[in-house]
């Protein structure tokens, strides 16, 4: 079976059942198309990933009682994965939490009006601060809010509640890409348009499954009309792998040795653009040295592919006219990750695949808005990509919200890993997580356990009151959802798109920008009102802050330009057109306006396989129906029904037979930081000595080593040595 066969196989598989299921009439709990002409239509992007998916919504007698995919929109083309079609469920899910929560002594909880939960908010803030100063509150946000919120949270916290350190559950996801291109090109700027899915002559995904995490984006490859060569590079044969005309099952955590094997054989064959590399690019010649020193019989050994198989991807790589890579959690959760990502585009940079179509070293983001996240959180970096340590900055930041610039922290905040760390050292006494599940997807479930003892305050403000991290809350505040605000998201393509409301939130809920509103006005923080009124008046601040930068999109004419051009894509700066693929004119972001070569030595993880744990742990998502921590998910029936309901574990057939492991066995997994029972699943998409455990189930976290990449601090889900037997 061919690409095209395979790929049009797996969209029937996808698209056919689940797109009959929504056309019945909806019953309880079930939110999909159902008959009666629609009295209005919205549009407005999905909420799910990062691909940016148009999604159009009827609504009948003022309420929401149809779904579909855009169409026209450049991104998805009427076509949508199954949580794309179920958008809506997690939206009218009846157990939406309606109002603000306050915890008694007693351990309950009981309800409270806004009044009375923002004044609590108000004193414990201000009791805290008194007691332990400023640094002693923190924030955790997330990828999922608009681009306006986060903005108006990170200004609200850093400028004006005195908050000197928060970050994002970006660093789950993106970090390692935002440092790695920030180090490389001089910015956090990946260069890709979907369009280039279309245009290469080959593909090479490392660390990437589309087929499953992003399937939107993997049936633009399907409409790659170059009868491309797609490599697969992943120690797992994914639905991806089995649709690629070559793959590679590296061994778990060995990318950063192989990518300099390939980067070698580049060099000695001659298979690089010396006229790119002189012209566009800085440190060469040390990485040329470094690479020439390389040991391709340790590689062949580290990587577990044969000297053929090497050799055969880098002339892929060095024979094509138009190479992509691509890239996400594979290489972004790992203990070398951001040199790994650096490896990558290396190989772009060295044979002058970058600028033109069909090329590009891309990192495929996760989160639907953590793109704007990582512009615009005012955590690593200061609004806009602006840099907190910079003076001129933080002037003009200051400037155009019309602060004191003193009031603006002079370092960026600590990462998500340290800020934990500084609660459980008794550092930091408040804690307000918005829209993240902390206690369900952090590395390290027990240092979360052991952290929420040592907080004097936890307010957890989300769009459900019952998720662990909620729980665990003293002040809960009502959110509402995705569907039910205004804003804009930005995906993978850098492509500004517009979320509108199409629901009311339930109860007395409040939109997060809102409850920002609010909680500046408590505080009494006038400046905060004339730069972020309402959502449009947000965006443009937004708009003036991203002047002059890299993604400067000053040019856009408001939300009525993003929502007639289906999303236009930064940079746009006023008087230009949208970039649609960075760095065609081969200038980059550092100041010679060059792409440096990032390297370092290969380093193995920090704690291996071993005869009491012989076997490799790999993560990541289990279906396109299940999205994280499956908060939303699970509110859709139709997807709990395409979704394992019991925690599962991928085991090679044969590895199973000599386990005495059977198909349906319970078996127990353990690490050396806890263990975990689940369900048997025999497959040859995992190799002897690896077995594979998806992401959403929240007991696969005590598995998991606390081990983080040093440059980004993105947690390493990859790799963990683990022991597996069966229970009778």
């Amino acid at each position: 079976m061919n690409i095209k066969e395979f790929a049009q196989k797996f969209i029937r598989q996808t698209d056919g059942p689940l797109t009959q299921s929504l056309h019945k009439k909806a019953g309880p709990g079930d939110v999909g198309l159902v008959p009666g002409a629609p009295d209005q239509t919205v549009s407005l992007v999905c909420g799910f990933c990062s691909t940016g998916c148009n999604l159009k919504v009827m609504k009948t007698g003022g309420e929401p009682t149809n779904l579909s995919p855009e169409k026209t929109h450049p991104v998805n083309s009427g076509k949508a994965c199954p949580k794309g079609w179920q958008a809506l469920a997690p939206v009218l899910s009846t157990d939406r939490a309606t109002a603000p929560l306050i915890k008694e002594p007693s351990g309950g909880f009981r309800t409270s009006s806004w009044d009375e939960a923002l004044g609590l908010f108000h004193d414990e803030l201000i009791k805290t601060q008194d007691q332990s100063g400023k640094g002693s509150a923190a924030f955790l946000s997330t990828g999922q809010i608009t681009t306006e919120e986060m903005a108006l949270l990170g200004s609200l916290t850093k400028f004006g509640l005195g908050f000197v350190e928060g970050d994002g559950n970006t660093r789950q996801c993106m970090a390692t890409s935002a440092v790695a291109y920030k180090q490389s090109f001089g910015f956090d700027a990946p260069p890709l348009s979907y369009e280039d899915l279309k245009e290469s002559d080959v593909l090479v995904f490392i660390g990437a499954n589309p087929c499953i995490n992003h399937p939107i984006l993997w049936k633009h490859v399907v409409a790659n009309p170059h009868d491309p060569k797609i490599i697969v590079i992943d120690p797992r044969f994914t639905k991806t792998a089995q649709g690629a005309t070559e793959h590679l099952p590296i061994t778990p955590k060995s990318d950063l040795a192989l990518l300099y094997g390939v980067a070698k054989i580049l060099v000695e064959q001659g298979w690089i653009d010396l006229e790119y590399i002189e012209a566009h690019t800085t440190e060469f010649d040390e990485f040329r040295d470094f690479v020439l020193t390389i040991d391709m019989d340790q590689v062949c050994i580290d990587s577990g592919l044969s000297q053929d198989e090497v050799f055969g991807l880098a002339k892929s790589i060095g024979s094509g006219e138009r190479v992509s890579f691509w890239w996400t959690m594979g290489i972004n959760q790992g203990h070398q990750a951001v040199l790994s990502a650096q490896g990558i585009i290396n190989l772009a940079l060295m044979t002058g695949n970058m600028g033109r179509p069909g090329t590009g070293a891309n990192s495929i983001t996760g989160q639907c808005n953590a793109m704007g996240s990582r512009l615009f959180s005012n955590t690593t970096g200061l609004l806009g990509g602006h840099d907190f340590a910079d003076e001129m900055h933080r002037e003009k930041v200051a400037t155009i919200l019309g602060i004191d610039p003193a009031l603006i922290p002079q370092r960026a905040s600590i990462p998500y890993d340290q800020i934990l760390s500084e609660i459980e050292a008794g550092n930091i006494k408040f804690l307000w997580v918005v829209a993240t599940n902390p206690a369900h997807s952090w590395i390290d479930p027990d240092q979360w356990e052991r952290i929420r003892s040592k907080l004097d305050f936890l307010v957890v403000q989300d769009i459900y009151g019952d998720t662990l991290t909620a729980k665990g809350a003293d002040l809960f505040l009502p959110a509402g959802s995705w569907g039910e605000k205004e804003g804009v998201m930005i995906n993978s393509e850098r492509r500004l798109s517009k979320v509108n409301p199409v629901h009311e939130a339930p109860g007395i809920a409040k939109t997060d920008f809102d409850i920002f509103l609010e909680i500046a006005n408590r505080f009494n923080l006038g400046w905060v009102e004339k730069s972020f009124a309402t959502p449009a008046k947000a965006f443009e601040t937004l708009q003036h802050l991203s002047t002059g930068q890299p993604c400067d999109f000053s040019g856009i004419e408001g939300y009525r330009e993003i929502e007639a051009q289906g999303g236009v894509q930064w940079p746009k700066a006023k008087g230009k057109e949208a970039v649609k693929r960075l760095f065609a004119d081969g200038v980059y972001y550092h100041p010679d306006q060059k792409a440096q070569f990032c390297f370092e030595q290969v380093t193995p993880p920090p704690y291996l396989t071993s005869p009491l744990y012989p076997f490799v742990l790999l993560t990541g998502r289990g279906s396109s129906s299940q999205w994280h921590t499956g908060t939303r998910t699970d509110r859709s029936p139709i997807l709990k029904r395409m979704s394992p309901k019991k925690i599962y574990v991928e085991i090679n057939p044969e590895q199973g037979q000599l386990l005495s492991i059977q198909e349906g066995d319970r078996v127990q997994i353990k690490s050396r930081n806890g263990l975990l029972v689940a369900w048997a699943v025999l497959t040859q998409q995992v190799k002897a000595l690896e077995i594979f455990i998806p992401m959403h189930y929240g007991e696969l976290n005590f598995l998991l080593d606390p081990v983080f990449d040093g440059l980004s601090h993105q947690p390493s889900y990859k790799y963990t040595p683990v022991s597996i037997e069966p229970l009778r």
